[in-house]
This record gives structure tokens, sequence and C-alpha cells, in this order.
């Protein structure tokens, strides 16, 4: 089992918060201060010049989503953090942007990480706690296996292009 941390900045609905209703369920540990996640968990961040791959398991300690809009989230703020990476593509299914690419919440953002690092039975005991959260790994099922399966950053970008 992955530690899941939030970094969470109360920009975003708290009552559509994905994550404080993992904290309630004691799944995932949400922090208002950047510096108190650990400097060796892997940050989820869209801008990052890598994508995340099976190959990445074995230097992951923990996972940290990035819970804040995106709209005002400074990235410069993770830059010091060296181990980030972007999620390749995969199709929201929460309710506010279902089928829209790369518009994910934290938890589905959290749940293809742990699905491609080859934590499935994780992933969806998160998806099980948010009312559509199985819905998530049912529309990607297909980019999903791709991504679990691909050996490193370079094959998950080319997979991705099937998708695209």
């Amino acid at each position: 089992m992955i530690p899941l941390y939030a970094y969470r900045d109360n920009s975003c609905d708290p009552k559509k918060c994905t994550m404080k209703k993992l904290e309630r369920f004691g799944m995932v540990q949400i922090e208002k201060k950047l510096a108190h996640i650990p400097r060796s968990s892997l940050i989820l961040d869209p801008t990052a010049g890598q994508a995340l791959s099976p190959a990445d398991r074995e230097r992951t300690t923990s996972i940290t989503a990035l819970d804040c809009s995106w709209e005002v989230l400074d990235t410069g703020m993770v830059r010091s953090y060296r181990f980030r990476r972007a999620l390749p593509f995969l199709v929201a299914a929460n309710p506010v942007n279902f089928g829209k690419p790369f518009r994910l919440t934290s938890m589905e953002a959290m749940a293809a990480a742990l699905v491609i690092l080859g934590e499935d039975e994780q992933a969806c005991q998160i998806c099980a706690k948010i009312s559509w959260g199985v819905r998530f790994l049912e529309v990607n099922a297909e980019p999903l296996s791709l991504y679990a399966g691909a050996k490193d950053s370079s094959e998950v970008i080319r997979f991705q292009e099937e998708f695209i």
C-alpha cells in the first residue's frame, strides 16, 4: 500500500472535494503547506516533463496530488520536488468534466497513478469511496491497462498516441 498525500490550498469547492472525502476515510493525508509533503513523494504534476510509468514504482515511497484549482496554482512551487510525473491521456468520469480528457479530479489522478504503478487493489479501494469512482476505472480500462504494461515513460507516450 502506497501512502497518499494531497496538497490542498482550499481554492476549490470543499463540498465536491474528492480528497477531503478520502481523508474522512483515512485513505489520504491532506497538507495545507507544500513543505509538509515528503521530499521523496511522487508529485502528480501535469506540467512535469516526464510521464508516469511502471518504471517509477521502485522509487515511489508515496504519491501526492496537487488538490487545487489549476487556474490559480503556481506550479513553480513544486518544481523543487525532483520526482514529478505527468499522467498520460485519460478521460474524466467525474460529474463536472465527464468525458473530457485531462480534466481529472485528484481522486481520479491518484487512482490512475496507482493502476500504472501496479497497485490496482488500492486504486479500486479509493474509487469505491466516491459514487462515480469505479466508473473512472471502467471508462479508462484500456489505456490504463496499456500504460500499466509499459516498460518506461517513452513507451507510455507511444501508447498514449493511440488515444489522442
